[in-house]
Protein backbone atom coordinates (compact mmCIF):
# COMPACT_ATOMS: atom_id res chain seq x y z
CA UNK A 1 0.00 0.00 0.00
CA UNK A 2 1.37 3.03 -0.68
CA UNK A 3 1.86 6.61 1.41
CA UNK A 4 -1.32 7.95 0.02
CA UNK A 5 -3.49 4.91 0.35
CA UNK A 6 -1.97 4.53 3.80
CA UNK A 7 -2.65 8.22 4.87
CA UNK A 8 -6.26 8.81 3.59
CA UNK A 9 -7.57 6.05 6.25
CA UNK A 10 -7.29 8.44 9.53
CA UNK A 11 -8.46 11.30 7.27
CA UNK A 12 -11.30 9.29 6.05
CA UNK A 13 -12.05 8.18 9.51
CA UNK A 14 -11.89 11.99 10.49
CA UNK A 15 -14.48 13.29 7.80
CA UNK A 16 -16.64 10.64 8.51
CA UNK A 17 -16.75 11.70 12.47
CA UNK A 18 -17.53 15.17 10.99
CA UNK A 19 -20.45 14.00 8.46
CA UNK A 20 -22.09 12.27 11.18
CA UNK A 21 -22.35 15.75 13.42
CA UNK A 22 -24.44 17.43 10.45
CA UNK A 23 -26.24 14.15 9.20
CA UNK A 24 -28.17 13.46 12.27
CA UNK A 25 -29.30 16.94 12.88
CA UNK A 26 -29.46 18.60 9.26
CA UNK A 27 -32.00 21.17 10.07
CA UNK A 28 -29.64 22.31 12.69
CA UNK A 29 -27.18 23.09 10.23
CA UNK A 30 -28.96 24.34 7.53
CA UNK A 31 -30.85 27.01 10.07
CA UNK A 32 -26.71 28.35 10.59
CA UNK A 33 -26.34 28.33 6.90
CA UNK A 34 -29.55 30.53 6.03
CA UNK A 35 -28.51 32.89 9.03
CA UNK A 36 -24.56 33.21 7.66
CA UNK A 37 -26.06 33.93 4.04
CA UNK A 38 -28.45 36.43 4.98
CA UNK A 39 -25.44 38.25 7.81
CA UNK A 40 -23.42 38.10 4.44
CA UNK A 41 -25.60 39.14 2.11
CA UNK A 42 -27.20 41.95 3.55
CA UNK A 43 -24.92 44.88 2.45
CA UNK A 44 -25.17 43.88 -1.45
CA UNK A 45 -27.30 45.13 -3.67
CA UNK A 46 -29.61 42.11 -4.07
CA UNK A 47 -29.85 42.12 0.17
CA UNK A 48 -31.02 45.47 0.32
CA UNK A 49 -33.61 45.35 -2.25
CA UNK A 50 -35.11 42.46 -0.33
CA UNK A 51 -34.68 43.99 3.22
CA UNK A 52 -32.21 40.67 4.63
CA UNK A 53 -31.73 43.28 7.68
CA UNK A 54 -34.99 42.94 8.53
CA UNK A 55 -35.19 38.95 8.14
CA UNK A 56 -35.24 36.74 11.07
CA UNK A 57 -36.48 33.04 10.05
CA UNK A 58 -36.75 30.98 6.82
CA UNK A 59 -41.22 32.01 6.73
CA UNK A 60 -39.80 35.81 6.26
CA UNK A 61 -37.03 34.77 3.64
CA UNK A 62 -39.59 32.86 1.79
CA UNK A 63 -42.19 35.97 1.39
CA UNK A 64 -38.97 38.21 0.44
CA UNK A 65 -37.33 36.43 -2.12
CA UNK A 66 -39.12 34.58 -4.87
CA UNK A 67 -38.24 31.58 -6.66
CA UNK A 68 -36.72 32.01 -10.05
CA UNK A 69 -33.96 30.59 -12.49
CA UNK A 70 -31.16 32.33 -14.16
CA UNK A 71 -33.78 34.55 -16.12
CA UNK A 72 -35.15 35.98 -12.54
CA UNK A 73 -31.90 36.78 -11.39
CA UNK A 74 -30.51 38.25 -15.08
CA UNK A 75 -30.54 41.92 -14.39
CA UNK A 76 -28.12 41.28 -11.17
CA UNK A 77 -26.19 38.24 -12.72
CA UNK A 78 -25.56 41.33 -15.54
CA UNK A 79 -24.27 43.65 -13.24
CA UNK A 80 -21.40 41.20 -11.50
CA UNK A 81 -20.71 40.47 -15.28
CA UNK A 82 -19.92 43.87 -16.01
CA UNK A 83 -17.78 44.38 -13.03
CA UNK A 84 -19.93 45.67 -10.14
CA UNK A 85 -19.31 44.58 -7.08
CA UNK A 86 -21.06 43.54 -3.87
CA UNK A 87 -24.12 42.50 -6.15
CA UNK A 88 -25.06 39.32 -5.01
CA UNK A 89 -22.27 38.28 -2.53
CA UNK A 90 -19.55 40.37 -1.12
CA UNK A 91 -17.08 41.45 -3.27
CA UNK A 92 -16.49 39.77 -7.04
CA UNK A 93 -16.32 36.36 -7.87
CA UNK A 94 -13.75 34.03 -8.34
CA UNK A 95 -15.04 32.38 -11.45
CA UNK A 96 -17.55 32.46 -13.72
CA UNK A 97 -18.80 29.04 -14.84
CA UNK A 98 -19.92 28.92 -18.47
CA UNK A 99 -23.01 26.77 -19.33
CA UNK A 100 -25.03 27.25 -22.13
CA UNK A 101 -28.96 28.53 -21.45
CA UNK A 102 -32.12 27.25 -23.20
CA UNK A 103 -33.99 31.27 -23.32
CA UNK A 104 -30.84 33.05 -22.02
CA UNK A 105 -27.70 31.87 -24.10
CA UNK A 106 -24.34 31.50 -22.22
CA UNK A 107 -24.92 31.52 -18.72
CA UNK A 108 -22.71 32.68 -16.42
CA UNK A 109 -22.84 31.52 -12.52
CA UNK A 110 -20.71 33.04 -10.32
CA UNK A 111 -18.14 30.94 -8.30
CA UNK A 112 -17.23 33.19 -4.89
CA UNK A 113 -14.07 32.26 -2.95
CA UNK A 114 -16.96 31.47 -0.43
CA UNK A 115 -18.62 29.06 -2.67
CA UNK A 116 -15.26 27.28 -4.35
CA UNK A 117 -15.14 24.81 -1.18
CA UNK A 118 -18.41 23.16 -1.67
CA UNK A 119 -17.33 22.37 -5.18
CA UNK A 120 -14.02 21.20 -4.43
CA UNK A 121 -15.47 19.30 -1.01
CA UNK A 122 -17.82 17.22 -3.07
CA UNK A 123 -15.64 14.88 -4.67
CA UNK A 124 -13.90 14.59 -1.75
CA UNK A 125 -15.90 13.46 0.54
CA UNK A 126 -17.59 11.26 -1.96
CA UNK A 127 -14.08 9.34 -2.29
CA UNK A 128 -13.29 9.70 1.56
CA UNK A 129 -16.90 8.36 2.38
CA UNK A 130 -16.26 4.89 0.71
CA UNK A 131 -12.89 4.45 1.72
CA UNK A 132 -14.12 4.87 5.16
CA UNK A 133 -16.88 2.29 4.29
CA UNK A 134 -15.02 -0.15 2.17
CA UNK A 135 -11.70 0.30 2.99
CA UNK A 136 -10.21 0.55 0.17
CA UNK A 137 -7.89 3.16 -0.59
CA UNK A 138 -5.54 1.16 -3.00
CA UNK A 139 -6.77 3.33 -6.02
CA UNK A 140 -4.98 6.53 -4.52
CA UNK A 141 -1.53 5.11 -5.63
CA UNK A 142 -2.38 4.43 -9.46
CA UNK A 143 -3.54 6.90 -12.24
CA UNK A 144 -7.20 8.76 -12.11
CA UNK A 145 -8.87 10.12 -15.15
CA UNK A 146 -11.63 12.85 -14.85
CA UNK A 147 -13.18 13.41 -18.08
CA UNK A 148 -14.19 16.95 -18.34
CA UNK A 149 -14.34 20.28 -20.37
CA UNK A 150 -11.08 22.28 -21.11
CA UNK A 151 -8.91 24.07 -18.17
CA UNK A 152 -8.23 26.93 -20.43
CA UNK A 153 -10.11 30.10 -19.13
CA UNK A 154 -11.08 33.65 -20.59
CA UNK A 155 -11.83 36.86 -18.98
CA UNK A 156 -14.87 38.18 -18.75
CA UNK A 157 -14.63 41.65 -17.00
CA UNK A 158 -11.11 40.70 -15.37
CA UNK A 159 -12.96 37.48 -13.95
CA UNK A 160 -11.32 33.91 -14.82
CA UNK A 161 -14.58 32.38 -16.91
CA UNK A 162 -14.88 28.79 -18.06
CA UNK A 163 -16.79 25.29 -17.64
CA UNK A 164 -16.85 23.98 -14.13
CA UNK A 165 -15.18 21.07 -14.48
CA UNK A 166 -12.22 22.96 -16.42
CA UNK A 167 -12.44 25.64 -13.56
CA UNK A 168 -12.10 22.43 -10.72
CA UNK A 169 -9.19 21.22 -12.75
CA UNK A 170 -7.42 24.27 -11.16
CA UNK A 171 -8.14 22.71 -7.55
CA UNK A 172 -7.15 19.32 -7.85
CA UNK A 173 -5.06 18.63 -4.90
CA UNK A 174 -1.36 18.44 -5.12
CA UNK A 175 -1.41 14.93 -4.09
CA UNK A 176 -3.65 13.95 -6.87
CA UNK A 177 -2.22 15.90 -9.46
CA UNK A 178 0.22 14.09 -10.20
CA UNK A 179 -1.64 11.26 -10.61
CA UNK A 180 -4.00 12.93 -12.87
CA UNK A 181 -4.88 12.30 -16.50
CA UNK A 182 -4.97 13.57 -19.28
CA UNK A 183 -1.99 16.03 -19.60
CA UNK A 184 -3.23 19.69 -19.04
CA UNK A 185 -2.65 20.01 -22.68
CA UNK A 186 -4.80 17.25 -23.67
CA UNK A 187 -7.40 18.63 -21.53
CA UNK A 188 -7.09 21.96 -23.10
CA UNK A 189 -8.33 20.40 -27.18
CA UNK A 190 -11.70 21.56 -28.09
CA UNK A 191 -12.92 18.78 -30.20
CA UNK A 192 -14.29 16.21 -28.83
CA UNK A 193 -13.28 13.05 -31.13
CA UNK A 194 -9.89 14.62 -30.84
CA UNK A 195 -9.20 15.16 -27.21
CA UNK A 196 -10.80 11.44 -26.93
CA UNK A 197 -8.15 9.95 -29.20
CA UNK A 198 -5.13 11.62 -27.35
CA UNK A 199 -6.61 10.61 -23.83
CA UNK A 200 -6.38 6.96 -25.24
CA UNK A 201 -2.92 7.71 -26.08
CA UNK A 202 -1.91 9.03 -22.65
CA UNK A 203 -3.55 6.58 -20.68
CA UNK A 204 -4.16 3.30 -22.71
CA UNK A 205 -0.49 2.20 -21.24
CA UNK A 206 -1.16 3.32 -18.23
CA UNK A 207 -1.95 1.89 -14.35
CA UNK A 208 -5.76 3.53 -14.30
CA UNK A 209 -7.60 2.84 -11.36
CA UNK A 210 -9.98 5.50 -11.26
CA UNK A 211 -11.76 6.82 -14.06
CA UNK A 212 -14.48 9.91 -13.24
CA UNK A 213 -17.03 11.30 -15.99
CA UNK A 214 -20.74 11.13 -17.41
CA UNK A 215 -21.46 7.76 -18.13
CA UNK A 216 -22.41 8.13 -22.09
CA UNK A 217 -19.11 9.79 -22.70
CA UNK A 218 -17.13 7.13 -21.00
CA UNK A 219 -18.69 4.46 -22.91
CA UNK A 220 -17.21 6.15 -25.75
CA UNK A 221 -13.93 6.45 -24.27
CA UNK A 222 -14.64 2.45 -23.44
CA UNK A 223 -15.45 1.93 -26.93
CA UNK A 224 -12.81 3.82 -28.43
CA UNK A 225 -10.10 1.60 -26.38
CA UNK A 226 -11.82 -1.61 -27.49
CA UNK A 227 -11.63 -1.02 -31.09
CA UNK A 228 -8.10 -0.23 -30.88
CA UNK A 229 -7.04 -2.90 -28.73
CA UNK A 230 -9.86 -5.76 -29.26
CA UNK A 231 -9.50 -6.24 -25.44
CA UNK A 232 -12.23 -5.99 -22.72
CA UNK A 233 -11.60 -2.95 -20.49
CA UNK A 234 -10.26 -5.14 -17.72
CA UNK A 235 -7.84 -6.43 -19.73
CA UNK A 236 -6.60 -2.90 -20.47
CA UNK A 237 -6.88 -1.61 -17.16
CA UNK A 238 -6.28 -4.66 -14.66
CA UNK A 239 -6.30 -2.33 -11.69
CA UNK A 240 -9.13 0.17 -12.57
CA UNK A 241 -11.88 -0.76 -9.60
CA UNK A 242 -13.50 2.61 -9.01
CA UNK A 243 -15.99 4.28 -11.48
CA UNK A 244 -16.80 7.91 -10.39
CA UNK A 245 -20.09 9.42 -12.09
CA UNK A 246 -22.75 12.17 -12.14
CA UNK A 247 -24.70 14.32 -14.27
CA UNK A 248 -27.39 11.60 -15.52
CA UNK A 249 -28.73 8.32 -14.03
CA UNK A 250 -26.50 5.40 -14.41
CA UNK A 251 -29.39 2.82 -14.96
CA UNK A 252 -29.77 2.64 -18.65
CA UNK A 253 -26.42 2.62 -19.52
CA UNK A 254 -25.05 0.26 -16.69
CA UNK A 255 -25.04 -2.90 -18.52
CA UNK A 256 -23.53 -1.92 -21.43
CA UNK A 257 -20.88 -0.02 -19.28
CA UNK A 258 -19.82 -2.92 -16.73
CA UNK A 259 -20.69 -5.62 -20.16
CA UNK A 260 -17.34 -3.14 -21.71
CA UNK A 261 -15.44 -3.52 -18.54
CA UNK A 262 -15.84 -7.28 -18.24
CA UNK A 263 -16.40 -7.55 -14.79
CA UNK A 264 -18.34 -5.38 -11.90
CA UNK A 265 -16.33 -2.65 -10.19
CA UNK A 266 -17.29 -0.07 -7.06
CA UNK A 267 -19.27 3.32 -8.05
CA UNK A 268 -19.81 6.87 -6.65
CA UNK A 269 -22.72 8.60 -8.05
CA UNK A 270 -22.89 12.34 -7.62
CA UNK A 271 -24.53 15.37 -7.68
CA UNK A 272 -23.15 18.13 -8.97
CA UNK A 273 -24.04 21.27 -11.12
CA UNK A 274 -22.62 24.54 -12.44
CA UNK A 275 -24.64 25.95 -9.34
CA UNK A 276 -23.11 23.94 -6.72
CA UNK A 277 -22.48 20.21 -4.97
CA UNK A 278 -25.33 18.70 -3.53
CA UNK A 279 -25.11 15.31 -2.99
CA UNK A 280 -23.44 12.02 -2.76
CA UNK A 281 -23.59 8.34 -2.78
CA UNK A 282 -21.62 7.82 0.75
CA UNK A 283 -22.80 3.51 1.29
CA UNK A 284 -22.60 1.23 -1.77
CA UNK A 285 -25.56 -0.92 -1.10
CA UNK A 286 -27.09 2.23 -0.59
CA UNK A 287 -28.36 4.27 -4.05
CA UNK A 288 -29.08 7.04 -2.35
CA UNK A 289 -27.94 10.53 -2.53
CA UNK A 290 -27.02 11.97 1.30
CA UNK A 291 -27.68 15.57 1.04
CA UNK A 292 -24.81 18.35 1.93
CA UNK A 293 -26.66 20.01 4.50
CA UNK A 294 -23.42 21.70 5.68
CA UNK A 295 -21.34 23.43 2.65
CA UNK A 296 -22.47 26.44 2.21
CA UNK A 297 -26.01 26.08 0.52
CA UNK A 298 -29.54 26.22 1.98
CA UNK A 299 -31.79 24.12 0.35
CA UNK A 300 -35.40 24.64 -0.11
CA UNK A 301 -38.43 22.11 -1.72
CA UNK A 302 -40.92 23.17 -3.98
CA UNK A 303 -43.40 20.29 -4.31
CA UNK A 304 -43.06 19.84 -8.40
CA UNK A 305 -46.91 20.70 -8.69
CA UNK A 306 -47.14 24.05 -7.20
CA UNK A 307 -43.55 25.21 -8.69
CA UNK A 308 -45.60 27.30 -11.64
CA UNK A 309 -47.92 28.53 -8.55
CA UNK A 310 -47.35 32.52 -7.66
CA UNK A 311 -47.01 31.46 -3.92
CA UNK A 312 -45.89 27.86 -3.55
CA UNK A 313 -44.97 25.82 -0.88
CA UNK A 314 -41.46 25.80 0.23
CA UNK A 315 -39.81 23.31 2.23
CA UNK A 316 -37.00 22.74 4.66
CA UNK A 317 -34.85 19.67 5.27
CA UNK A 318 -37.12 19.76 8.20
CA UNK A 319 -40.53 19.77 6.46
CA UNK A 320 -39.44 16.86 3.53
CA UNK A 321 -41.40 13.59 3.30
CA UNK A 322 -39.92 10.63 1.20
CA UNK A 323 -41.14 9.42 -2.18
CA UNK A 324 -42.55 13.27 -3.10
CA UNK A 325 -41.43 15.10 -6.42
CA UNK A 326 -39.90 18.45 -5.29
CA UNK A 327 -37.74 21.09 -7.55
CA UNK A 328 -34.69 21.82 -5.58
CA UNK A 329 -33.88 25.52 -4.64
CA UNK A 330 -31.02 26.84 -3.57
CA UNK A 331 -29.98 29.78 -1.56
CA UNK A 332 -25.40 29.55 -1.83
CA UNK A 333 -22.20 31.72 -0.39
CA UNK A 334 -21.92 31.93 -4.72
CA UNK A 335 -25.06 34.68 -4.82
CA UNK A 336 -27.70 32.53 -5.69
CA UNK A 337 -30.74 33.22 -3.89
CA UNK A 338 -34.31 31.60 -4.76
CA UNK A 339 -32.40 29.88 -7.65
CA UNK A 340 -34.15 26.62 -9.40
CA UNK A 341 -31.48 24.96 -10.54
CA UNK A 342 -34.09 22.91 -13.18
CA UNK A 343 -33.65 19.31 -10.97
CA UNK A 344 -36.19 17.53 -9.11
CA UNK A 345 -35.37 15.18 -6.31
CA UNK A 346 -37.14 12.72 -4.03
CA UNK A 347 -35.85 11.82 -0.76
CA UNK A 348 -35.25 8.14 -0.40
CA UNK A 349 -34.62 8.24 2.92
CA UNK A 350 -34.41 10.81 6.26
CA UNK A 351 -32.04 10.81 9.31
CA UNK A 352 -29.83 10.89 6.77
CA UNK A 353 -31.46 12.76 4.49
CA UNK A 354 -31.31 10.88 1.07
CA UNK A 355 -32.13 11.58 -2.22
CA UNK A 356 -32.31 10.81 -6.36
CA UNK A 357 -32.44 12.83 -9.15
CA UNK A 358 -35.93 12.05 -10.28
CA UNK A 359 -35.76 14.49 -13.29
CA UNK A 360 -35.73 17.90 -15.07
CA UNK A 361 -38.17 20.29 -14.58
CA UNK A 362 -38.63 21.54 -18.45
CA UNK A 363 -37.99 17.57 -19.69
CA UNK A 364 -40.77 15.56 -19.95
CA UNK A 365 -43.74 14.90 -22.38
CA UNK A 366 -47.76 16.31 -21.09
CA UNK A 367 -48.51 16.96 -24.73
CA UNK A 368 -51.87 15.13 -23.98
CA UNK A 369 -52.07 15.96 -20.11
CA UNK A 370 -49.99 12.58 -18.89
CA UNK A 371 -47.08 14.92 -17.56
CA UNK A 372 -44.88 11.69 -18.00
CA UNK A 373 -41.62 12.73 -16.48
CA UNK A 374 -37.93 11.22 -16.38
CA UNK A 375 -37.92 8.81 -13.60
CA UNK A 376 -40.77 7.15 -15.10
CA UNK A 377 -39.10 6.94 -18.27
CA UNK A 378 -35.87 5.58 -16.90
CA UNK A 379 -38.03 3.24 -15.21
CA UNK A 380 -40.26 1.87 -17.65
CA UNK A 381 -36.53 1.12 -19.51
CA UNK A 382 -35.03 -0.18 -16.71
CA UNK A 383 -37.98 -3.00 -16.07
CA UNK A 384 -38.26 -3.50 -19.88
CA UNK A 385 -34.69 -4.59 -20.39
CA UNK A 386 -35.05 -6.83 -17.07
CA UNK A 387 -37.19 -8.65 -19.38
CA UNK A 388 -35.41 -8.95 -22.34
CA UNK A 389 -31.46 -9.27 -20.63
CA UNK A 390 -29.86 -9.29 -24.46
CA UNK A 391 -30.91 -5.62 -24.81
CA UNK A 392 -28.02 -2.75 -24.21
CA UNK A 393 -28.67 0.46 -24.70
CA UNK A 394 -26.29 3.30 -25.24
CA UNK A 395 -28.27 6.55 -25.81
CA UNK A 396 -32.68 7.05 -25.53
CA UNK A 397 -34.72 10.02 -25.95
CA UNK A 398 -38.86 10.60 -26.08
CA UNK A 399 -40.88 12.85 -27.61
CA UNK A 400 -45.17 13.05 -28.50
CA UNK A 401 -45.96 11.85 -32.11
CA UNK A 402 -49.19 14.06 -32.37
CA UNK A 403 -51.23 12.97 -35.04
CA UNK A 404 -54.80 14.81 -36.38
CA UNK A 405 -56.58 11.49 -36.34
CA UNK A 406 -58.26 10.68 -32.71
CA UNK A 407 -56.47 7.64 -30.88
CA UNK A 408 -53.03 7.80 -33.34
CA UNK A 409 -51.09 10.25 -31.22
CA UNK A 410 -48.71 8.00 -29.19
CA UNK A 411 -45.13 8.60 -27.70
CA UNK A 412 -42.17 7.86 -29.67
CA UNK A 413 -39.25 6.67 -27.81
CA UNK A 414 -35.87 7.03 -30.20
CA UNK A 415 -33.63 4.45 -28.64
CA UNK A 416 -30.16 3.75 -29.94
CA UNK A 417 -29.49 -0.04 -29.13
CA UNK A 418 -25.68 -1.60 -28.55
CA UNK A 419 -27.70 -5.04 -28.82
CA UNK A 420 -31.61 -4.72 -30.23
CA UNK A 421 -34.10 -6.95 -28.42
CA UNK A 422 -34.95 -9.94 -30.33
CA UNK A 423 -38.10 -9.56 -30.67
CA UNK A 424 -39.03 -5.88 -30.86
CA UNK A 425 -42.45 -5.51 -31.18
CA UNK A 426 -43.14 -7.48 -27.38
CA UNK A 427 -39.83 -5.45 -26.09
CA UNK A 428 -42.08 -2.18 -27.13
CA UNK A 429 -45.00 -3.63 -25.77
CA UNK A 430 -43.45 -4.14 -22.07
CA UNK A 431 -42.04 -0.61 -22.16
CA UNK A 432 -45.81 0.78 -22.65
CA UNK A 433 -47.03 -1.61 -19.94
CA UNK A 434 -44.17 -0.54 -17.60
CA UNK A 435 -44.67 2.58 -18.46
CA UNK A 436 -48.73 2.69 -17.59
CA UNK A 437 -47.75 0.72 -14.26
CA UNK A 438 -45.82 4.24 -13.54
CA UNK A 439 -47.74 7.34 -15.04
CA UNK A 440 -51.49 6.98 -14.62
CA UNK A 441 -52.68 10.05 -16.48
CA UNK A 442 -50.66 8.44 -19.55
CA UNK A 443 -52.35 4.82 -18.50
CA UNK A 444 -56.15 6.36 -18.81
CA UNK A 445 -55.34 7.77 -22.17
CA UNK A 446 -53.97 4.57 -23.48
CA UNK A 447 -57.13 2.77 -22.05
CA UNK A 448 -59.53 5.85 -23.10
CA UNK A 449 -58.19 5.13 -26.87
CA UNK A 450 -56.96 9.12 -26.71
CA UNK A 451 -53.45 7.66 -27.16
CA UNK A 452 -51.89 4.68 -28.99
CA UNK A 453 -49.40 2.61 -27.75
CA UNK A 454 -45.96 4.15 -27.67
CA UNK A 455 -43.17 2.99 -30.25
CA UNK A 456 -39.85 2.36 -30.69
CA UNK A 457 -37.67 3.35 -33.33
CA UNK A 458 -34.39 1.99 -33.50
CA UNK A 459 -31.50 3.63 -34.32
CA UNK A 460 -27.89 2.74 -34.80
CA UNK A 461 -25.42 2.97 -31.56
CA UNK A 462 -23.95 6.30 -32.40
CA UNK A 463 -26.74 7.92 -33.87
CA UNK A 464 -26.79 10.53 -30.48
CA UNK A 465 -22.77 10.90 -30.88
CA UNK A 466 -23.64 11.68 -34.25
CA UNK A 467 -26.19 14.09 -33.62
CA UNK A 468 -25.15 16.00 -31.18
CA UNK A 469 -21.71 16.24 -32.78
CA UNK A 470 -23.56 18.02 -35.58
CA UNK A 471 -24.79 20.93 -32.80
CA UNK A 472 -21.54 21.33 -31.65
CA UNK A 473 -21.95 19.76 -28.19
CA UNK A 474 -20.23 16.30 -28.75
CA UNK A 475 -18.23 16.56 -24.80
CA UNK A 476 -18.40 15.45 -22.01
CA UNK A 477 -20.58 18.12 -20.75
CA UNK A 478 -23.16 18.15 -22.52
CA UNK A 479 -26.13 15.37 -22.03
CA UNK A 480 -29.18 14.18 -24.02
CA UNK A 481 -32.82 15.33 -22.72
CA UNK A 482 -34.37 12.59 -21.52
CA UNK A 483 -37.53 14.09 -22.72
CA UNK A 484 -39.04 17.10 -25.04
CA UNK A 485 -42.73 18.56 -25.03
CA UNK A 486 -41.97 18.68 -28.99
CA UNK A 487 -40.21 16.84 -31.71
CA UNK A 488 -37.30 19.46 -32.45
CA UNK A 489 -34.93 16.75 -30.87
CA UNK A 490 -36.88 13.79 -32.47
CA UNK A 491 -37.02 15.02 -35.89
CA UNK A 492 -33.04 15.91 -35.72
CA UNK A 493 -32.26 12.27 -34.87
CA UNK A 494 -34.50 11.23 -37.76
CA UNK A 495 -33.30 13.72 -40.39
CA UNK A 496 -29.29 11.57 -39.90
CA UNK A 497 -31.36 8.37 -41.05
Amino acid sequence: MGVKAFLSKPLAALAHSRQQSWMQNPAEAQQKILQNLLQKGANTAFGKDHHFKDIQNHQEFAQAVPVGDYEALKPYFDRVKEGEKNVLWPGQPLYFAKTSGTTSGTKYIPITQDSMPNHVSGGKSALLSYIHETGRSQFLDGKLIFLSGSPELEKVSGINTGRLSGIINHHVPGYLRRDQLPSYKTNCIDDWETKLDAIINETIDQRMTLISGIPPWVQMYFDKIMARTGKQIKDVFPDFNLFVYGGVNFAPYRAKLYESIGRKVDSIETFPASEGFFAYQNLQEDPGLLLMADSGIFFEFVPVEEFHNPNPTRLTVAEVKTDVNYALIINSNAGLWGYSIGDTVKFTSLFPHKLVVSGRLKHFISAFGEHVIAEEVEGALQDAMKEFPEVAVTEFTVAPYVSPDAGASYHEWLIAFAQAPQEPEQFAKALDVHLRKRNAYYDDLIAGNILSTLKVTALAPNAFQEYMKQQGKLGGQNKVPRLSNDRTLADGLLANL
